[in-house]
């Protein structure tokens, strides 16, 4: 049961939340222990607060689940899990998480309330609502980069909240392309939302947000409190990853699935990514 119950949690998604140290590197606060001391922790009690939101969200999708074709051997649809006990753990995993984020701040405490209500409300209806269902994804992903920055009481910049956000839906409304072309005539079997979309409509708004995310990002560089004009440096590898995971989309070939994993796959996008982090660690603390 706890093998199964591990898998249901999803520990491999933890990684988005690596956004609350948005806050402490771009802050210029790295070098404070107490600030990561706090991260950390916050960034535990964002996973356990995902997690149960993954545990509520696989119960209440039982039967959806047990028609698509990869997410039909979850534990919870197939079975090997009661659901009367997922709930009960995730109502677990809720109250020591709100718990330990009251004792980090009061602000962070209530964006990490905010954040398991827009989770539930995900759960419940919004999922099922075309263009809100991906606002909400992204909204939560926002939340997460001003949630790290509550947690080490800095006020979060406007600036990399809204780029998370854009980034967020830009990634958001990929998946949903890549989970109609990989499902079909089935799509709004397995998620009531694909039956109003369309790949042409999709494709639209990735070209829209992509350009607003670039010129987004590009006016940060330069405006925000935090940033030097050698940051600007890092236009080009962003727009160069970005780009380059547009053109992913477009390939529909087995490699590209819908999850956002391909990122960590595809070196092309890699080799950007680390590029990108080092220059900007170099622009931000050396120069």
């Amino acid at each position: 049961m706890i093998k199964e119950l591990a898998v249901s949690m999803r520990p491999r998604q933890w990684y988005k939340n690596l956004l609350i140290f948005i806050a402490i590197i771009f802050s210029l606060n790295l070098e404070d222990h107490d600030m990561w001391i706090d991260s950390v922790f916050a960034f535990g009690i964002f996973c356990l607060l995902a997690s149960s939101g993954y545990l509520i969200n696989d119960v209440l999708d039982i039967q959806r689940d047990q028609s698509h074709p990869k997410k039909c051997n979850r534990p919870i649809a197939s079975g090997r899990l009661k659901p009367l006990h997922v709930v009960i753990i995730a109502v677990a995993l809720i109250a020591i998480s709100l718990t330990g984020a009251y004792m980090i701040t009061r602000d962070f405490f209530l964006i990490s309330f905010t954040y398991i209500c827009l989770s539930f409300s995900y759960s419940l209806f919004l999922k099922h609502l075309p263009i809100l269902d991906v606002l909400t994804i992204s909204t939560g992903f926002m939340i997460r980069a001003a949630a790290g920055g509550f947690a080490i009481s800095i006020e979060p910049s406007n600036w990399l909240v809204i780029c998370t956000f854009l980034l967020a839906l830009y990634l958001s409304l990929g998946k949903r392309r890549q989970e109609l072309v990989l499902l079909g005539t089935e799509a709004p079997h397995c998620r009531k939302s694909l039956a109003y979309y369309s790949i042409q409509t999709l494709d639209l708004a990735l070209y829209v947000i992509t350009g607003i995310l670039i010129i987004t990002y590009g006016i940060y560089t330069f405006l925000a409190p935090t940033a030097t004009n050698y940051l600007a440096l890092t236009i080009p590898l962003a727009t160069a990853g970005l780009l380059r995971h547009l053109y992913l989309l477009h390939c529909n070939t087995p490699k590209v699935s819908e999850e956002v994993e391909i990122i960590f796959t595809d070196k092309i996008m890699m080799t950007c990514l680390i590029f990108w982090a080092g220059i900007a660690f170099i622009a931000l603390y050396t120069c």
